[in-house]
């Protein structure tokens, strides 16, 4: 199969090791490895960087090698129309949500802060709209309640990687797949967190934090306050704490500073401060000073 694809390297090279002909790859994104090595394989004049900055390059390309497919994999720019429909057989894409949930850019974010058990990935038809073409295939994969954000993406990776070239493979063989049109009234957007996400309320359940440090993390971090010490908190678990202590107040218990939430302690286990990064110890060293005080 004749493939024109957008996105990072590493897609494109496995799709050209399962014996696809890749006519051109547009890649985008600041993590680029490999793309050496598939300039070495198709050719300087057929892999362009970022083409979102010149779409009718790109486009006059395609029009001119008539590729069947379109394939994209972690291409995070919204793709002309014009583009998809010059490949004979349109475009397919992959989501790394179990769509319609999660729909958007940052679906590791959503999917760890509403508590989600379970996530996975989606092979998708490409449309006008983010994330809203019909389902091809999905594969299912459970959230470890000790992941973060990146530990999401991640885990997604290989599925994802999977599930991508069995689909282009089955449509290369001509294998008849179920295009299943997804449930608008079970659609969920997915859009980055602002900085109003970023900020803990310890007026929430000690698990509602959690899930939101777990979801920020690694970048760009809950913002915490703990007395007048600002605090972007990057890991933290939940623990009993003094019955005393309101909403916000914390005390240092073995080891560990604990501040209560609405229902129980929030164990402060990481984070940064003023551009340092903090562990356990040194913020419970910090909370201790805060409470002499």
């Amino acid at each position: 199969m004749r493939i024109a694809f957008l996105g990072l390297p590493v897609a494109a090279l496995l799709l050209l090791e399962d014996g696809h002909e890749l006519v051109l790859a547009g890649l985008s994104g600041r993590w680029r490895t490999g793309e050496r090595r598939l300039r070495a394989r198709l050719g300087a004049e057929r892999v362009v960087l970022d083409p979102h900055h010149h779409w009718a390059g790109y486009l006059a390309q395609l029009e001119r090698l008539q590729p069947d497919l379109l394939v994209s994999w972690y291409f995070t720019r919204r793709i002309p129309m014009q583009v998809v429909h010059a490949c004979k057989g349109g475009g397919i894409g992959v989501h790394p949500s179990l769509l319609p949930r999660h729909r958007g850019p940052d679906p590791f974010f959503a999917a760890i802060d509403a508590g989600d058990d379970v996530t996975g990935v989606t092979v998708h038809r490409i449309e006008e709209d983010y994330d809203t073409g019909a389902i091809l295939a999905q594969r299912r994969l459970p959230i470890d309640p000790s992941w973060n954000a990146w530990d999401l993406a991640k885990k997604l990776d290989r599925p994802s990687l999977s599930l991508l070239r069995q689909t282009v493979a089955a449509l290369d063989r001509g294998e008849p797949i179920d295009s299943v049109a997804q449930e608008e009234s079970k659609a969920t957007l997915a859009p980055f967190p602002t900085e109003e996400d970023r900020i803990v309320k310890w007026k929430w359940t000690a698990h509602t934090i959690v899930r939101r440090v777990r979801a920020l993390a690694p970048n760009p971090g809950a913002i915490v306050s703990v007395g007048e010490m600002p605090l972007v908190l990057l890991k933290a678990d939940t623990r009993p704490c003094f019955a005393v202590l309101r909403p916000g107040e914390a005390a240092v218990i073995g080891g560990v500073a604990v501040v209560r939430a609405l229902d129980e302690g929030v164990g402060l286990l990481q984070g940064e401060f003023e551009g340092h990064r903090w562990q356990a110890s040194d913020i419970a060293h910090q909370i201790a000073s805060l409470i002499a005080k």
